[in-house]
């Protein structure tokens, strides 16, 4: 295996870890234990299920680390193609890991309110269900806010793509209307509230352009056209 397609596999294979441990708190967890507008159905369900919630809160640790090794082995997957581009790509891409850990302290507060204690002893049942729901909604709100880094980030890559010569362009076309899904999330999430559920439903498709590019990396790596060398880095 050449060493290309050895670095294609390995970026592919860390991209795969973050798909699957990603969506966990993102979208089991809230299908799991939230009550849509029952702060007290969702506080019961957190109490009752605590090691459940507890994976969700290790699951985003775990998601925003393995994105920061993304970044770095796509980051030396495609330096030689454009440094320039492979540092912006990097760069943007390394903010989903402070992200990430930041927002973990909103799960660890909403998890501190349905545990109770002493030291909240001032506050009755209700209130600290307001402020564990607070806090969910905090957690929902920053990765609305996340989604214009998830969707920045692509644009770099997309262009490292079809330049690279290695893999296929369409991958890349795709890349950049993915990263305009995330825009336009992100936009709708924090402007446009009510249009939100509109632009998802056709966002959602155009998502699926980062599994196209994992499992093409996983399954296929990286195959150097014969008609053309690769391109050389630029700064």
């Amino acid at each position: 295996m050449s060493t290309l397609k050895r670095d294609a596999r390995i970026a592919g294979l860390i991209y795969l870890a973050l798909t699957l441990v990603g969506p966990f708190r993102l979208v089991y967890i809230p299908g799991a234990l939230f009550v849509h507008g029952d702060a007290a159905a969702t506080v019961h369900n957190i109490a009752a299920h605590d090691m459940l919630f507890r994976l969700g809160i290790f699951s985003d640790v775990v998601t925003g680390t393995i994105s920061l090794f993304l970044t770095f082995a796509l980051y030396h997957l495609f330096k030689g193609v454009n440094k320039t581009l492979a540092a912006l790509m990097f760069v943007l891409g390394f903010m989903d890991t402070p992200l990430y850990l930041f927002n973990v302290l909103n799960d660890v507060a909403a998890l501190m309110m349905v545990q109770g204690g002493d030291w909240l002893a001032s506050f009755d049942v209700s209130q600290r269900n307001a402020l564990a729901s607070l806090f969910l909604r905090l957690h929902g709100e920053m990765i609305t806010c996340a989604e214009m880094f998830w969707g920045l980030w692509l644009f770099p890559l997309a262009l490292l793509v079809i330049r690279s010569r290695f893999l296929p362009r369409f991958l890349g076309y795709w890349l950049i209307l993915n990263g305009a899904a995330y825009l336009a999330l992100c936009v709708s999430g924090l402007l446009l509230p009510a249009y939100e559920d509109a632009v998802s439903n056709v966002a959602f498709p155009l998502q699926f352009g980062e599994v196209a590019f994992m499992l093409w990396l996983v399954i296929v790596g990286a195959r150097p056209r014969a008609d053309a060398p690769m391109a050389s880095a630029q700064v």
